[in-house]
């Protein structure tokens, strides 16, 4: 039976250290002590350490520790000397052999690492895909000269996308990213703006004065608000502005949706209209639900990486450590998310994980 255990996808990374001498701890070993300790909860080298040094007579159970624990020193030595990129394609196999890929909704969308600034240059950005199944799926560093434009083909390549449905705001709304998607079998909803304006203005002319649109509303109540959402949606065959032959592969629908948010205890109304486009042919309703699952992007992954794991103040500044704690963050928030045994929250599972070993031995795998 093929494993699914985390530890065994990262038995393959290459140790940087030197071949003799300074070896007294193995790699995997730093590797496994880092990922349990950020699942219960450890932000820091020195709390990884400390989470070691509570647990050693339980973590010699199934690791050699010929030394005992790392020092929190060796921690960031030997995690900042690893490549990201051998780390994330060990996450990413990790992920391959647990996802179910049938007609998955992945949303890609960028996040700075704000507290991570190495010699004066900019904090690190991250590009992130995220499963709607509540995965992490795979991640690249956008590059001090460059931008999410070309760090999302980048990650695309990395991803096994076939029969999904890639979601992605106006920033990656590029012809090349839609060809990508396309060449890949999966389908695209992108976000769209002013960075594309004669296709914007083409798409508005098109609601305009279009009357082939169809239309889906839904209605939230909850939080002392009121929210409304009008998803409507125009089909290729009645396109009579836009010009689909203008390179952008298999487009098949514009959509538009109108946005009211009214609240309990003020006259104040919030009003928003988005406007998307999309190779997918289908109802409103469907890709209303497409939609508001990349807004979840947000919510569940860049909003629980500040909260939940404090990403936003990572000062990690050595080699690659932001960029592979960042790797270590996600992959202790998929395992999280993946357990479905107890009923609460990440933090309440977090804290579960760390009094309980037979529980995190199940979030684990084992």
């Amino acid at each position: 039976m093929k494993s699914t255990r985390i530890f065994d996808f990262f038995q393959s990374i290459e140790d940087n250290r030197r071949k003799y001498g300074n070896k007294q701890h193995e790699l995997l070993d730093i590797v496994t002590i880092s990922i349990t300790a950020v699942i219960c909860g450890a932000e820091t080298w020195e709390e990884i350490e400390m989470y070691g040094l509570a647990k050693q007579k339980w973590l010699s159970t199934f690791l050699s520790l010929p030394n005992g624990i790392p020092s929190h020193d060796t921690f960031n030595r030997v995690i900042s000397s690893i490549h990201p990129d051998q780390f994330e394609a060990c996450f990413r196999n990790w992920v391959a052999s647990i996802i179910e890929k049938t007609g998955d909704i992945i949303s890609i969308d960028g996040k700075t690492i704000r507290g991570a600034k190495v010699n004066g240059k900019s904090p690190i950005h991250m590009v992130s895909a995220w499963s709607s199944e509540n995965i992490v799926l795979g991640q690249v560093r956008v590059h001090e000269k460059s931008n999410e434009i070309t760090a999302i083909p980048e990650l695309l390549e990395t991803l096994a996308i076939e029969g999904s449905v890639v979601t992605i705001d106006a920033m990656g709304c590029q012809k090349e990213i839609a060809e990508t998607i396309c060449e890949k079998e999966a389908d695209y909803v992108f976000g769209l703006k002013g960075n594309q304006p004669a296709l914007l203005e083409e798409v508005q002319d098109e609601f305009l004065f279009s009357k082939a649109k169809t239309a889906y509303q839904d209605v939230d109540f909850g939080h002392g608000r009121i929210e409304t959402r009008k998803c409507s949606v125009i089909q290729l065959k009645d396109f009579d502005h836009v010009v689909p032959h203008q390179s952008w592969a298999n487009l098949s629908s514009i959509i538009k949706i109108e946005s009211k948010r009214e609240f309990k205890n003020k006259d104040q109304v919030e009003t928003a209209t988005k406007y998307y486009i999309s190779s997918l042919t289908a109802d409103p309703q469907k890709l209303l639900h497409i939609i508001r699952s990349h807004w979840g992007i947000e919510n569940k992954l860049h909003w629980m990486l500040d909260v939940a794991f404090s990403e936003d103040y990572n000062r990690k500044r050595s080699e690659y450590a932001a960029q592979n704690f960042s790797v270590l963050n996600k992959i202790a928030l998929s395992l999280l998310k993946k357990d479905k045994t107890k009923k609460v929250g990440v933090k309440s599972k977090r804290k579960g994980a760390a009094w309980d070993e037979d529980y995190l031995l199940t979030i684990l795998g084992f």
